[in-house]
């Protein structure tokens, strides 16, 4: 069994922390920089999964690898950044690192997910003098492997998944490493693309070296350090403050991997959170063992996903930095499906990572009822299609969908937003995807019906349907919670579930799945993408007249719903009218 405790060291403060005005320059400062590399990456990448869903992530370390800050992006990028620095520093070691150097990487056993997520990590220098990193990490769209889009479900071991880069030095003094960029060129469908990608992310990283640098030349080397311990140390003392509130006690909860993607399953999983007044303990001991196929994910994700949750009830809203997780000890045991070990298949990971936070969500939010919702719809939902348009080209179609979150005290569930783990992602817009791919979108949709009632209801999930125009195509997906439904809490109604449905252009029966890989395809056939709506909260019979009557009156709630789960006769003054008045009132029971 190994354990992660979150240290959030600090370093020794020097004179110029004395200047609180300089400090917080510097800290706003190492924000923008962040910002100026998100943007970078966005604006220079070639592929939509990168330049409209944003799935990226940026930050900037000490010399150490010590997180000074990470700007938007992925939430469940969180703990892979210093990692994948760390990594960088224990294999080269300081002494062989030098100004120029760049390294990539996408190892998903060392600080990584899976192989489509790229890592690119830069050492910055002062005068010679090393003193912090730049990294950045972006989803390729194709990096080999068995499958297009190198997601493969039904993977068994690592290598039909792609194309691994174990941390490799790119760029030495400056100089490209030809050799290394041929390999990819070599090993991936897309090369112009995914090479175009990787441009963007090493200019990402080059400008945040120079924007550094130009700190420490405008204020001196000596005050950035500071401000970055006084970074670590602001984090700390919020958290520390923010721990102090928590409801001390032990609180457990299981959940299940709906099954591995490939029809087996379910397969339980477990969380114990022990809360003291400085620590929280999240041990995961009884979590099933690592899976035949790519439903897994790596410690170094588990430990990302606890980071998210830990983020979520201490500070939520505090700058991010090392400190920001000191208190936080993670307990799992080797081999599990959230510690997969080589040579395990992990292209699924991201809906592995969704079942980690939610059980954790789950053992706490009764206990944190302020601070978290009922259950969301938990899934990325991501759909992968794969065809040729119209004048001959592949395309690779990868994107996430929204769904609908857990209601509340005193609120009703979000609508068609994106799951924890995708946080400032996007769909791909309608217009691009049909200009782009071999796609029509024929609907997108808020999905009625009646899960998620309560109190305060769970917000709906949505429908999204494409219809394909090519001769042939493939769809590969796979979404948890499409056996477990979203939970409710205190009273409140399970939501719905998640699934994949295929509808023949034949007319022929559709097909129901919550996974399905390289499923055939032709020109007229119509993939639908239907996410959850989240739990309800709280009991249905308690739900406020007047908040019934705006749902009958905006189609959210049918008045049959409304009277058989909220024992409320709603009435319209006047049906003709297209948005009529309506009238509720509260059944007496006989």
């Amino acid at each position: 069994m190994q354990e992660v405790r979150e240290s959030g060291k600090m370093s020794q403060r020097t004179p110029e922390a004395d200047d609180p005005f300089t400090l917080e320059i510097l800290q706003d400062a190492f924000v923008a920089v962040c910002d100026e590399m998100f943007e970078t990456v966005r604006r220079a990448s070639q592929s939509t999964i990168i330049y409209e869903v944003l799935d990226l992530a940026v930050g900037l370390t000490d010399a150490e690898g010590r997180l000074i800050t990470q700007g938007n992006g992925v939430p469940f990028f969180l703990g892979v950044i210093d990692q994948a620095v760390e990594e960088v520093i224990q294999k080269f070691t300081r002494a062989h690192i030098e100004d120029g150097d760049i390294f990539v990487t996408n190892d998903p056993y060392a600080s990584g997910t899976h192989l489509s997520n790229v890592t690119v990590i830069a050492p910055i220098f002062d005068r010679e003098e090393l003193v912090g990193f730049a990294a950045n990490k972006a989803h390729w769209i194709d990096v080999g492997g068995r499958d297009a889009g190198s997601v493969a479900i039904d993977a068994s071991e690592i290598f039909q998944e792609g194309l691994q880069l174990p941390y490799v030095r790119l760029f030495r003094r400056g100089v490209a490493d030809d050799a290394v960029f041929d390999l990819i060129r070599a090993n991936v469908r897309t090369p112009g693309m995914s090479v175009g990608d990787l441009m963007a992310q090493l200019a990402s990283v080059r400008i945040a070296s120079d924007r550094f640098a130009a700190l420490c030349a405008k204020y001196g080397r000596r005050a950035v350090r500071a401000g970055i311990s006084r970074m670590f140390e602001h984090s700390r003392e919020v958290v520390v403050r923010a721990l102090e509130r928590l409801p001390t006690g032990v609180y457990e909860a299981e959940d299940w991997i709906d099954d591995d993607g490939r029809g087996v399953g379910p397969h339980r999983i477990c969380v114990r959170v022990t809360i003291t007044s400085s620590l929280v303990t999240c041990d995961f001991t009884g979590t099933t063992a690592q899976l035949a196929s790519a439903m897994n994910c790596s410690r170094s994700a588990l430990l990302s996903a606890c980071r998210v949750m830990f983020k979520a009830i201490t500070a939520p809203s505090a700058s991010l930095s090392d400190g920001s997780f000191h208190g936080l000890v993670v307990v799992c045991p080797a081999g599990t499906a959230f510690t997969a070990e080589r040579p395990a298949a992990v292209s699924g990971y991201y809906e592995v990572l969704c079942r980690v936070s939610d059980v954790v969500w789950k053992a706490l939010a009764p206990v944190l009822p302020n601070a978290l919702t009922a259950g969301h719809f938990s899934s990325v939902a991501a759909d992968l299609i794969v065809g040729t348009t119209s004048d001959g080209e592949r395309f690779i179609l990868f994107e996430p969908s929204a769904g609908g979150w857990g209601a509340g005290v005193g609120q009703d569930g979000v609508r068609g937003v994106f799951c924890i783990s995708d946080g400032d992602t996007y769909s791909i817009p309608v217009e691009v995807a049909e200009t782009k791919y071999g796609v029509q979108v024929v609907q997108y949709a808020f999905k009625i019906g009646s899960a998620g009632a309560g109190q305060w209801r769970g917000g709906e999930g949505l429908i999204r349907d494409y219809e394909i125009l090519s001769d042939e195509a493939t769809v590969t997906g796979v979404f948890t919670r499409h056996r477990f439904s979203p939970w409710g809490v205190a009273g409140g109604h399970d939501g719905s579930m998640n699934e994949i449905v295929v509808i023949p252009r034949d007319g022929s029966e559709p097909i129901r799945r919550g996974a399905l890989s390289r499923f055939p395809l032709r020109r007229g056939d119509v993939v639908r993408i239907s996410t959850a709506t989240g739990g309800g909260w709280g009991d249905p019979m308690k739900r406020d007249l007047e908040l019934l009557r705006r749902d009958v009156r905006n189609g959210f709630v049918a008045p049959d719903q409304a009277r058989e789960t909220y024992r409320v006769d709603v009435r319209s003054s006047n049906p003709n009218e297209e948005l009529p008045a309506i009238e509720a009132m509260r059944v007496r029971d006989a």
